[in-house]
Parts: C-alpha cells; sequence; structure tokens
C-alpha cells in the first residue's frame, strides 16, 4: 500500500520534532514523500541550521522556511515582520505557494490551541495552514503560486487530557499553562515508539533550545523510560478539507 505524502507546518524550528518528529520518521521510513515548512526563522540563522539537521535525522527533506520573524524573538529573522503582524492574506499566499510545490496528500499542523505552550506563533500558524490548505486548491485563488492542489487531509497535532497527567509533571516547573482537548476529540493516535530513537535525536538537535532549557532541554534531561513514556505517541485531530457526503438541498435538514 502507498503510504500518502506528508507535509508538516509548524512555528518554530523545533515544534516539527517535538510533535510529530515520529510521524515523520515513520512516513518516511515507509516511502513516503515527507517535508516540513516553517513559517518563523531566517534561512542564514544557527536555528535553521539545527532544523537542516532535524530533518535529515527524520527523512524530512531540507528547510522550507517562510521567513517570518518569532513574536518573542526578533533576532529570528532581522528586519522582517512578525509572523502575528504579517497580513494574513500574504502569509496564505505564501503557504500555498509551498503546498502547490509539494503537493502533499496529508497536512500536520499545530491545534486551535497551539499545542501544549499556547504560543501566539502556533496559533497563528494554525489559522494560516487552516486557510492555505482550503485555498490551495482553488484555482482562481492566489493564481501565480502555481497549479492548484488539494491536500487529502489536514491533521492538528495535539495531546488529550488523559496525557497532561504525563507531562504536567515535567513542565509544572515553568510555570506555563497547558493546553489539551478531551480525549473524544482526538481522531488519531500514533505509536511512534519504533521510531524514537530518531525523533529523540531530532529534538536534541536543536541545540539552541536545549542550551536555554525549552522544551528539548527538558526531553535531554529526561531517563530513557520517561522519554518514552511522554514521545512515543503522537495525537492528532483530523479535518476534511473536501467532504464526500450527499449534497444537500438546505442547509439545515430536518430532524
Amino acid at each position: 500500500m502507498t503510504v500518502p505524502s506528508l507535509l508538516a507546518v509548524f512555528a518554530h524550528p523545533d515544534d516539527e520534532s517535538l510533535w510529530a518528529g515520529g510521524t515523520l520518521a515513520r512516513h518516511a521510513a515507509a516511502g513516503a514523500r515527507t517535508g516540513v515548512v516553517t513559517t518563523t526563522w531566517a534561512e542564514d540563522t544557527p536555528r535553521a541550521a539545527e532544523l537542516a539537521e532535524a530533518l535529515r535525522i527524520v527523512g524530512a527533506g531540507t528547510p522550507r522556511l517562510l521567513g517570518y520573524a518569532d513574536a518573542r524573538a526578533p533576532q529570528s529573522a532581522p528586519g522582517a515582520m512578525r509572523f502575528c503582524d504579517a497580513p494574513i492574506d500574504e502569509a496564505v499566499g505564501r503557504l500555498v505557494a509551498q503546498l502547490r510545490e509539494f503537493r502533499p496528500q496529508i497536512v500536520v499542523t499545530h491545534d486551535a490551541y497551539g499545542g501544549l505552550t499556547g504560543h501566539p506563533d502556533h496559533v497563528h500558524t494554525h489559522r494560516v495552514t487552516m486557510l492555505a490548505v482550503q485555498a490551495a486548491g482553488l484555482e482562481r485563488l492566489y493564481p501565480d503560486a502555481g497549479e492548484p492542489w488539494q491536500p487529502s487531509a489536514l491533521y492538528s497535532a495535539s495531546h488529550p487530557h488523559s496525557a497532561i497527567r504525563a507531562w504536567g509533571g515535567h513542565m509544572a516547573a515553568s510555570g506555563k499553562a497547558m493546553h489539551s482537548v478531551p480525549d473524544e476529540r482526538i481522531t488519531a493516535t500514533v505509536d511512534v515508539g519504533p521510531w524514537l530513537e530518531q525523533k529523540v535525536a531530532a529534538v536534541l538537535a536543536h541545540r539552541t533550545e536545549v542550551e536555554r532549557g525549552a522544551v528539548p532541554g527538558m526531553v535531554a534531561s529526561l531517563q530513557p523510560t520517561e522519554r518514552h513514556r511522554l514521545l512515543s505517541t503522537e495525537w492528532y485531530i483530523r479535518h476534511d478539507p473536501i467532504t464526500t457526503a450527499a449534497a444537500q438541498t438546505e442547509l439545515i435538514a430536518d430532524t
């Protein structure tokens, strides 16, 4: 069976490894085309080089950077606009161009909360990706961004409430709120245990974040059993950009 091509869209270098690294490695190992778009940071920065190494480890090609500045790190893209401040039409257009070039069957991104940490760049990446996936298939939208392409499915990386018990003890010290969804909202639970070694290596390739004590730094400090408990499962919520449901003649059917 052919494994569908997959393009992940995340906000910062390291998000792809933390929240979808196992899924990326799993698809790549099965022979699927995999790639990653990162909405912030510039190509000539140390974190972009770390991203390139992480993607090599999980088999996801070379970085695709939209080049906007991180909301909290102006040095991420000197002289560039913050991603959260960019005109929505411009940001969507840049991502549509990436989607039409790569032509993925599946797109993965942050959930509506922006994942566990709720970073504003994560939240905005979710919004822009939702719009871009719809727009990519419409020939009259962004006509200069390439031939139309409609991905079959969009998955947002999330965490169920039941997983927070495991994460809470490790992230409580940061004082940050953790965002999760009711377990019944999760539509795909992916066992990435066989690819955990690759996933962890990709996370640790983001040395800047390890050194400053961000989430990769927390991962670096964990014992192997705890790494397995926290990182060997990835959760997603599926969104279908197109529907195969029968057409209705009314917006609201009688009940």
